[in-house]
């Protein structure tokens, strides 16, 4: 198959891999901390994060991990929930998140970086650098019923690398979070939200259950979940309309492509 044909007809356009109805409110997070250098708008407040908390659990929503939302998903039992994702494993997560997560009985899932584990954010060429979650820190979030997911070894672009590469940042940093949490890792977040066909196949390959992307428009399955950015200025009216926009575009997006 060419490259060109690969990307007109995705091999995960497999009916098993295709999302039943609309596809599910997936917010995406980074950090949690009181940081004013912001460049990269991945930070909010702890203030900030329990008021979309309250706004959440205020509308008979609830806050889950990816997985928890598929399977609940697969049951037809997924209503009212919202999975929650933060990515790149910021230290902050324990201190500042977990608690109000617990708080608002909601829980997440966090993508980490097992090749930078108890290091810093060193991909961001501005702005602060933030620890990472330790080995203990993964560990400690995982035993409080947090899921934690595969963002790759080292938060690098894996369409811009080869096959051998690509494979290694999936499968070993698959296997080393296993490893850590002692129990399997089920979900994927491509980092950059930078996706292709070769790349969400080498996602499903590699034993993932699912992938979280940011906008893979006609990518968009099981291993290419489209994701709501969160920031600190989404107050409780702009997460409201948020909610509604994301119905509509996804809604739309399925119709257009049962339409072919």
């Amino acid at each position: 198959m060419s490259a060109e044909t690969a990307l007109r007809e995705p091999p995960l356009s497999r009916s098993r891999d295709r999302l039943p109805g609309r596809s599910p409110w997936v917010a995406m997070y980074h950090s949690v901390d009181d940081c004013p250098d912001d460049p990269y708008n991945v930070t909010v407040t702890p203030d900030r994060l329990r008021q979309q908390l309250h706004w959440l659990r205020a509308r008979g929503l609830r806050g889950v991990s990816v997985a928890e939302l598929l399977d609940a998903r697969s049951c037809g039992a997924g209503r009212g929930l919202v999975a929650l994702t933060f990515d790149d494993g910021y230290g902050d997560f324990l201190e500042n998140a977990l608690p109000l997560l617990r708080h608002y009985e909601c829980s997440a899932t966090v993508f980490v970086l097992p090749g930078r584990i108890g290091g810093e954010n060193g991909w961001d060429a501005e702005g602060p650098r933030k620890p990472l979650l330790s080995a203990q820190g993964i560990r400690t979030a995982a035993a409080a019923g947090i899921e934690i997911g595969s963002h790759g070894l080292m938060h690098v672009d894996l369409t811009r690398v080869d096959e051998e590469q690509r494979r290694a940042e999936l499968r070993h940093s698959k296997m080393r979070i296993e490893e850590l949490i002692g129990h399997e890792v089920h979900g994927f977040c491509y980092p950059y939200g930078s996706i292709d066909a070769p790349t969400v196949e080498a996602v499903r390959g590699a034993g993932y259950r699912y992938g979280c992307a940011i906008s893979p428009g006609p990518l968009t399955s099981v291993y290419a979940l489209p994701r709501v950015y969160v920031g600190q200025r989404d107050t409780p009216w702009r997460l409201e309309l948020k909610r509604r926009v994301h119905r509509v575009r996804r809604r739309a997006w399925h119709l257009a492509e049962d339409a072919r």
